[in-house]
This record gives structure tokens, sequence and C-alpha cells, in this order.
């Protein structure tokens, strides 16, 4: 971690409310659309547009295959686009998704269809002054062990020594913390981690090695603590508004939780170019609020006209990170928590697409 990263205390949480955002110019009252809705997800920000300006050279995205990787590759093509600058997007990835190299394509994003894990394959890869490693594996981690050690910790290493000359910008999670108690207002960049499970185990071995070539040949990163991106077709919200809908029971043991609009996301992860050092620079990407699992529920409640059933009671700590010093660094996000959520009631009861990926953020033992 930079030495010169400071952390105030941390904020105390607050109840469901609507926060304040910034840069609202015209966001729509509702999203009927894919196409709509993934032009607001690479609607590039003021900052994203100052940034991309002063980066000089290409930019390259690792895993862009992902659930947040095409809208950040395109944000960034469209940032490059308006300022007249011609430098390459490059995406890369296995390319599993029917249909994704092909749009990527069209939206001016060139593709390289690569296995990360494959020494070759990385060697041949391009040179490129920036990239945005996106890699990693999650979901299916419990009884994967080997290949999630493979993907989330040894590749980080083949990353740090492959494009050591470059400007990393690396995503991690929020798991790599500990529960910690509500009335706290999440950790901070500066706490010790103490990752629970397999998978958050690895989120921090990812980190060990990036810092380890940060450190050993000078590469400058920044280590991304996400937690968690949302957008119309996947994240918390959406998990809890189709709970709601279908009158599935609620868990409240984990009754607390932090939302980021994926576009918002997006543009954090391409301002920490203007941040990267060696030793990395850590960051938590997160919403401002800390949102109560039954004050959402309650409100997705009147959206569908249906009360929500819970079970259980809310424990007294949560998986919960503190977003201070990206308010600070970044400003307020351009979508609240109040705005996103009613958003993705109107999407649901229109019978708007679902990725249909549960995030399971509720699991309270690590285990995704």
């Amino acid at each position: 971690m930079s030495s010169s990263q400071r952390q105030q205390p941390p904020d105390k949480p607050v109840a469901w409310h609507a926060s304040c955002c910034g840069e609202i110019e015209h966001l729509p009252t509702a999203i009927t659309s894919i196409d709509q809705l993934e032009d607001l997800l690479s609607e590039p920000s003021a900052g994203v547009m100052e940034t991309l300006g002063k980066l000089e050279g290409d930019l390259m995205v690792l895993g862009v295959g992902g659930k947040m990787g095409p809208t950040l590759a395109r944000m960034a093509r469209r940032a490059l686009d308006a300022l007249g600058k011609k430098a390459r997007v490059i995406g890369v990835s296995r390319f599993n998704q029917a249909g994704l190299e092909d749009r990527l394509r069209a939206q001016g994003i060139e593709t390289i269809r690569c296995d990360l894990l494959d020494q070759k394959h990385l060697d041949g890869l391009p040179d490129a002054a920036n990239v945005v490693a996106m890699t990693g594996m999650k979901f299916g981690a419990t009884g994967q062990a080997a290949m999630t050690w493979a993907m989330n910790v040894y590749l980080a290493g083949m990353i740090g020594q492959r494009f050591s000359s470059s400007r990393i910008v690396a995503f991690s999670t929020g798991n790599v913390y500990p529960l910690t108690p509500v009335e706290r207002g999440g950790s901070v960049e500066t706490d010790e981690p103490a990752p629970m499970g397999e998978y958050a185990i690895t989120a921090l071995g990812r980190e060990r090695l990036y810092e380890h070539f940060s450190r050993a040949l000078g590469t400058r990163i920044a280590l991304l603590r996400l937690n968690y991106a949302n957008e119309l077709r996947y994240g918390v919200l959406v998990d809890l508004a189709q709970k709601v809908r279908d009158g599935e029971s609620i868990d409240l043991a984990m009754g607390y939780f932090n939302a980021l609009w994926q576009a918002d996301a997006n543009a954090m992860a391409l301002r920490c170019f203007d941040h990267v050092t060696s030793p990395p620079f850590v960051i938590n990407l997160a919403g401002p609020e800390t949102l109560a699992v039954r004050q959402v529920c309650e409100q997705f409640g009147k959206s569908f006209d249906r009360a929500p059933r819970f079970v259980g009671v809310e424990a007294p700590d949560a998986l919960l990170s503190n977003a201070r010093l990206s308010q600070r660094l970044f400003g307020a996000p351009r979508v609240d928590a109040l705005r996103l959520t009613g958003w993705i009631a109107e999407w649901i009861r229109g019978g708007g697409a679902s990725h249909g990926k549960p995030t399971h953020f509720e699991a309270r033992d690590g285990k995704f």
C-alpha cells in the first residue's frame, strides 16, 4: 500500500435514503432496452475524459469477457474517440460468450483470443502502456480450489511479470476484509485484511503477488477492492428484487451491504490510472451508503405490491467497505442507490433480461 494513503475515521452507516449524486445531467426515469442500458454503463464521466486525455499509449483489458469488462472497454473507447485520440483499446479473453467478440469489434475495440494461463499465449500479447486486469474466479471456487488459486494468484504473478513496464489497474474485492460491526461504517484501506474462505484468501494472494512484482520491478499498480457493482441484469439489488417479486424468503443475517452503479465502478477504475504507484495504491470502490436489506426489500415490495418474506434477524456485523477515499478522489457516484433501485424495479416489472447469476452476497462463511 502506498505510504501516501491516509484515512480519516470511517463514516457512520446511513439508512436507506437518497444520497447526493454527481454529474446528474440526463439520467432517464427508466431504462427500457439493453442498448440504452449498455450506452449508460459505458458513458464516460468528465473525470474519465480528464484521465484518458492525459494518458499516453494503448489500453489493454485482460479478462474483458466478464460482466464489467465489455462496458469498461467501451467507456474507454468512447472517451478516446471523443478526445480525438487514436490509442488502441484491446480486449483479451477466451470469448466463451457467443457474439461478444463481434460486438466489441463493432464498437472499435480490438480483440484477441487468449488463454492467459498459457505462458506462450500471454507472452504473445502485444505490449500496452496501460493494462486493466479483470481476471479472476469467484463463483464455483468451492470445489475447484486448484483452478481458483491458478486464476486468482498464479495468473497475477504472470501478469505482473509480463506487463512490468506498464501501468496496471487490477481488480480485487472487498472480500479480503473481515465482517465488521455495522456501526463502524465499513472497512478502510488501511485495515488489516482477514479473508474468509478459499475465494477471499486467493483474492488476497492476488494482491500480494501484484505487490511483490510492483516492489521487485517498480511496476506502478492500483488495486481496486470492489464491493459491489450493480446494473439491471446482475448484482445484489437484482437478487433482492427478484426474491421479493417471486415471494422467496430473504435471509436477514447478512443484513447490510454496499452497492455501486456499474458505470460508476467502470469510471472510477479508469480514473485510477492517475493513482498507480509502486508499491501499489489500494482503494475501495463502493457506494457511499450502507444499505439495509430489510429497507431495500420493503422498497421493492412497494414497487411490486408484494410484502417481502424475511427470515432470521440482522447480525451485528457484515461485509462492508468504506468509500470515503474514492469519494474524496473521484467525487460522488453519478447514480445513487435509490435511483438504481427504481431502475431495477421498472426493469424487472417490464420483463427485462437477467444474467441469471446470483451473487450469493448473503454467504457469511466465504463459500461461493
